[in-house]
């Protein structure tokens, strides 16, 4: 790969831009397509709205898994950039990644087709909406290996500071995805309309496509070889991925893994509230985009820094991403104050669900900014080479706070009481990630915002840079 970038020249500003701003217009693809989903389902029927509601966190949770292996790749692949190592070396670690990826994708879909039935009743859904999800899930297991495989090979063009590979395929596939869509949906030109399973339909052969395309791409750009010798240092290079990516992938997993639960919560208000809860999620998502993509962006920057042991560096990487998450997610709650009904009524066509979707929009809204913190310090404590911390960040916030308070919060204050939850989980993981970007060496608090007591319970941890 002769276009590598190199992440340590020039301002760390410079840096986090030229990896973020490609990704914010990639992220925006993928996650407008579960936007499209809910457009047009919630245009079919409510019993297909439905059915989305209750799979969109699932799913969620399953494509989180392939984030969190793809973050391995990533720092593998950035820190060996930083050490200079160059030609074959990094097209096998390529090819590693991605049959490392493609085992546990066809892994986790065979797993996730034979439980569907039993989780989906679980977390509540029944009848034709039951139905309406078992429609979609075999076509969305299938699209999940080729996504999950892509998704690897994608990291090392990230961390070699090409974001612009990863984005543009990202988009392409988005945007197939969106037009195949309403084909399959609603049926048009003797295509049968197919309601949630049309959506699972266009979703697999998009990203089968996509897949076939970056795969000869990078065949023809040398990012990977078939004749490079590939099982030469096989165990090593998988050991060096699932040391980090194992422990991301659960971290990753865990936050979207927690919001099934949490849907299984809002399903003993109803279908409807689900409904809304799903749509409001799908909008959040979107919102999320600038954040997602400085999350990353910062793994790069900060894999390629620690690797040329330039930490200064990644303190600086580190700290502007706080601040531009603080920045953005405190606008972005005002603007919700005036804009949340509007959004709702155009994701949900208008009906019962939309004063969910508002009023999720208007009180969760105040708590985004600790989410962009969570995630953009979970990617740098990767990069770094500390994957159990970002885990243990994760499942803290989750199992401890978000969980627990929700389901309090239902039977308490009902729907509100879930939402207050889910803002709690927010600002105490942005505080808990604070301190744990600090103990492992990632962040000064000489501009700490919180005050004095979060500097006194940091004061004892130790500031690593090994």
């Amino acid at each position: 790969m002769t276009a590598d970038r190199d992440l340590n020249e020039g301002p760390v500003s410079h840096a986090l831009i030229a990896v973020s701003a490609p990704m914010t217009l990639g992220i925006l693809g993928v996650l407008s397509v579960g936007l499209a989903d809910a457009f047009f389902l919630a245009r079919h029927s409510d019993t297909a709205l439905a059915a989305i509601g209750f799979v969109y966190p699932v799913i969620v949770a399953l494509v989180s898994l392939s984030i969190g292996l793809s973050a391995g790749t990533n720092t593998v692949v950035s820190q060996a950039i930083g050490k200079g190592e160059r030609g074959a070396t990094r097209q096998r670690l390529t090819l590693h990644a991605m049959g490392l990826a493609a085992t546990m994708a066809c892994t986790v879909s065979l797993a996730f087709y034979l439980a569907a039935p039993w989780l989906f009743s679980v977390m509540g859904a029944k009848g034709d909406v039951h139905d309406a999800i078992l429609g979609y899930v075999p076509y969305w297991c299938l699209s999940f290996p080729p996504m999950v495989t892509g998704m690897a090979l994608n990291a090392t063009f990230r961390a070699a500071g090409r974001s612009g590979v990863a984005a543009t395929v990202m988009a392409v596939q988005a945007l197939l995805n969106i037009a195949l869509d309403p084909l399959f949906i609603f049926g048009i030109a003797g295509v049968p309309a197919l309601g949630a399973e049309g959506a699972g339909l266009a979703t697999f052969l998009a990203r089968g496509i996509a897949f076939l395309g970056l795969f000869t791409f990078a065949l023809h750009q040398g990012a990977i070889r078939l004749d490079c010798a590939p099982l030469t240092d096989l165990r090593k290079s998988i050991r060096r991925i699932a040391r980090v990516g194992l422990p991301a992938a659960l971290s990753n997993a865990i936050n979207p893994a927690g919001m099934a639960a949490v849907t299984a919560a809002v399903a003993v208000i109803g279908d409807v509230a689900v409904a809304g809860f799903g749509a409001a999620a799908r909008v959040q998502s979107i919102l999320f985009v600038p954040m997602l993509a400085l999350s990353s962006g910062i793994g790069p920057v900060v894999g390629q820094a620690w690797g040329a042991k330039k930490y200064d560096r990644a303190r600086d990487a580190m700290r502007l991403s706080v601040l531009i998450c603080l920045g953005y997610g405190l606008t972005l709650a005002l603007v919700l104050l005036v804009f949340a009904k509007p959004i709702a009524t155009l994701m949900t066509g208008g009906d019962g669900a939309a004063p969910y979707t508002a009023r999720y929009l208007r009180i969760v809204g105040w708590g985004f900014f600790g989410y962009g913190i969570l995630v953009t310090a979970n990617a740098a404590m990767n990069a770094r080479d500390r994957a159990v911390w970002s885990m243990a960040l994760s499942v803290t916030r989750i199992a401890v706070v978000f969980i627990p308070f929700a389901w309090a919060g239902v039977w308490l204050l009902e729907y509100t009481g879930v939402l207050l939850a889910a803002l709690a989980a927010n600002v105490i993981g942005a505080w808990a990630a604070l301190i744990a970007t600090r103990a492992t060496g990632l962040l000064h608090l000489d501009w700490w915002p919180i005050g004095l007591p979060a500097r006194q319970l940091t004061r004892s941890l130790p500031v690593s840079t090994n």
